[in-house]
């Protein structure tokens, strides 16, 4: 195992599988572990299901409830019991219409595992992300998403950040507007919103009004 901070309170953990030794499971998709009878707390996999022996998982510890002092305490050698994989946040390859996907800071963790599939495995139709946060340090996997931009012209990123300093020269404002303006055209389009479920209504909102369908926007609630 090895834990990494990725933002000033997102942390990344890699667990090396054991039983099983490989963990089948679709991009999008997000483990259960308990605390006690009743207690549960869910972490999407960050990491692509190409690498089924080794599973990355982050998440926002920043609440401070059971399951952050937990993610906060990994250690090298602790077993991590879970259950899983769960979750429907999958993209499909049948589906002809163009992914659009919208994250909201810790919201971003089942849709890097997404586009890292895609474009592992030679997904060559376009796409885009739209990538909030509150200021550029809440970017986490950013140059990543920079360096996909770059080698794969047919995906556009757009990062966006409520605030930030004078170095930052990209995009700043309210991600409902972002989507807004940087949203491609609606026609055959298919939105992947992951974050708070205020963020994911007013979203949606937007893509509808624009003209996408109410059942064209698929949403994973993070808080």
């Amino acid at each position: 195992m090895a834990v990494r901070p990725l933002g000033p309170e997102i942390l990344e953990a890699e667990l090396e599988m054991i039983e099983p030794p490989a963990l089948a499971f679709q991009a999008g998709q997000w483990l259960s572990i308990p605390f006690g009878p009743k207690i549960v707390r869910a972490y999407s996999i960050a990491s692509p299901p190409q690498s089924p022996r080794r599973i990355t998982l982050a998440a926002d510890v920043a609440p401070g409830g059971i399951g952050s002092t937990w993610f906060r305490r990994l250690r090298p050698g602790d077993e991590v019991v879970f259950k899983g994989p769960l979750g429907g946040f999958v993209f499909s390859r049948a589906d002809p219409r163009r992914p659009l996907f919208v994250a909201e800071e810790i919201g971003i963790v089942p849709i890097r595992a997404i586009l890292r599939e895609l474009y592992d495995t030679g997904f060559g139709r376009p796409a885009a992300l739209v990538y909030w946060a509150r200021d550029p340090r809440w970017l986490v996997w950013d140059a990543e998403f920079r360096s996909l931009a770059r080698r794969y012209p047919s995906f556009a990123y757009h990062p966006v950040v409520g605030e930030a300093g004078p170095e930052w020269t990209g995009a700043r404002g309210d991600v409902a507007e972002a989507v807004d303006r940087l949203a491609p055209d609606p026609a055959d389009l298919v939105a992947y919103v992951a974050g708070g479920g205020d963020t994911i209504n007013r979203v949606r909102e937007v893509l509808m009004r624009r003209g996408l369908e109410r059942k064209a926007v698929r949403w994973e609630r993070f808080w």
